[in-house]
């Protein structure tokens, strides 16, 4: 077995640099496939990042993805010297990325951002082992894109390299999407979110760029696409952090909510701060809310009129004003119930989830706590919007929402990527932990039925603003 492997890595390594002078000229004859997958990789990685490529080959990608610190790792020599050549202000090694030792080099620039190996795994004898030794490499943080090509495609692939349309090659290791997340889960990575993309790698007069954007994303259809993009990160460790957390209560017309939900609140953690941010109220809210501030002074109970319209802008007020290290979103009406928050504390801080969702779409629901309409757009939605997003999500709008302040603020600082675009608040934030490529984790919580006021959600008005953001969606993370 040991004769076999190293005939195979010397054939690997042999055809390698025997098509290193002739790498530029392949990826010409296929610009459009390369420049396909650089985007996409664009979209998963912002400017400016720490950036190690296993397997860089002549250091088209990391240069197109514009690092602020880019290493790029190859074992063939020639397709280094070309490298380094075309991109002197990158930094490319020679290395057998299953080398023990071959990482020690990397010592000095260690943590990295991201982590990319674009086909790598296809050619290694053992991908489980280079999985262990990448946490060396990696915080918490980190985030390990993996590209690889569909079994579905091999036929094709073949046939394309026999009539001199295709890089020549050796022998794949075919790896499946389950393949892959099974290697992640035996050498301690969490699988994060997983894309297909270029159901047409050719641009044929720009019809590669139509079937690519607005059919290839279609459910079904995107089985059949070439290139498979997966996300994953270092899996959490057992450590449980307290950190102080604020919770942001947007209120509007919920004068007999504000005391209740400091009452049954618990304080799960020693630093715990109440914002209300009141949006314009007829009933007296805004005034109970001060008088709720000095009713409680064991509590650090802060109150603001919100500046503009709208929950999503009441929501940023609350965020900005919050000073704890965890921002969590409880609707002032209560159908979450404020007892359940102490799940979500724990979600974050013990590393499950860096986005933690509530969903009402699990439990049975109290009698009233949702229309008959509400509950089945609710479920269409939950299924569209999973897909949308490659990950999880049941109930977009669920109200209670529990991420860090440090990944807010990645999501305000790329917010012109969606511009601003949501009255609701929720939307914002999910697209935003999408685009930050975030670990989701849903917490079911059984919904109640109103004890006060009247719903705020209109179910035709609103239902519509959910389709619109249907489309925008797709157009925003799917079809660019």
């Amino acid at each position: 077995m040991r004769h076999i492997s190293k005939q195979r890595k010397e054939s690997i390594y042999n055809n390698a640099d025997a098509i290193a002078h002739e790498r530029e000229n392949w990826m010409n004859r296929n610009r459009f496939y390369h420049q396909s997958n650089l985007d996409y990789l664009r979209f998963l990685i912002p400017e400016g990042k720490r950036i190690l490529v296993l397997g860089s080959s002549t250091g088209f990608i990391l240069a197109g993805l514009r690092p602020s610190l880019g290493i790029g790792m190859d074992f063939s020599e020639r397709k280094v010297a070309i490298a380094r050549e075309k991109y002197p202000h990158l930094i490319f090694q020679v290395g057998d990325v299953e080398d023990g030792d071959v990482f020690d080099t990397l010592q000095q620039y260690i943590p990295f951002d991201f982590i990319l190996l674009p086909n790598t795994l296809a050619y290694l004898e053992d991908c489980q082992s280079l999985l262990e030794k990448l946490h060396f490499l990696c915080t918490e943080e980190t985030r390990i894109i993996f590209i690889y090509l569909s079994w579905f495609w091999e036929p094709l692939l073949k046939f394309g390299q026999k009539i001199g349309m295709h890089t020549p090659r050796c022998e794949m290791n075919m790896l499946s999407q389950n393949d892959i997340q099974s290697f992640l889960h035996l050498s301690g990575f969490d699988p994060v979110k997983h894309e297909k993309r270029q159901l047409l790698p050719l641009s044929l007069f720009g019809l590669g760029t139509i079937v690519n954007r607005f059919l290839a994303p279609l459910p079904g259809v995107n089985r059949l696409c070439l290139c498979n993009y997966l996300v994953a990160r270092p899996a959490p460790g057992l450590t449980n952090r307290s950190d102080s957390t604020s919770i942001i209560i947007p209120c509007r017309n919920e004068k007999y909510n504000i005391e209740p939900a400091i009452q049954r609140t618990p304080r799960f953690c020693k630093e715990l701060e109440f914002i209300f941010v009141e949006g314009g109220s007829s009933d007296g809210t805004y005034e109970e809310c001060l008088r709720v501030q000095n009713a409680y002074p064991d509590c650090l109970i802060k109150v603001f009129k919100q500046p503009g319209i709208g929950k999503g802008d009441a929501v940023r007020k609350g965020f900005a004003e919050a000073k704890g290290n965890i921002f969590m979103i409880l609707d002032a009406d209560l159908t979450v119930p404020p007892e359940e928050l102490p799940k979500f504390h724990h979600a974050l801080t013990s590393g499950q989830g860096e986005f933690i969702n509530g969903t009402r779409m699990v439990y049975p629901m109290e009698k009233q706590a949702m229309r008959f309409l509400n509950y089945w757009a609710n479920q269409l939605f939950s299924w569209l919007f999973s897909w949308l997003l490659n990950q999880r999500f049941t109930d977009t709008l669920c109200g209670t929402k529990v991420l860090s302040r440090k990944h807010y603020q990645l999501i305000a600082q790329d917010r012109h990527y969606f511009g601003n675009f949501d009255p609701f608040g929720d939307f914002d934030l999910i697209f935003g932990a999408t685009k930050q490529n975030l670990k989701v984790v849903e917490i079911p919580i059984r919904y109640c039925a109103r004890r006060y006021g009247e719903t705020q959600i209109s179910r035709f008005s609103h239902g519509f603003l959910l389709m619109r953001m249907v489309l925008f969606a797709f157009r925003k993370l799917k079809a660019f």
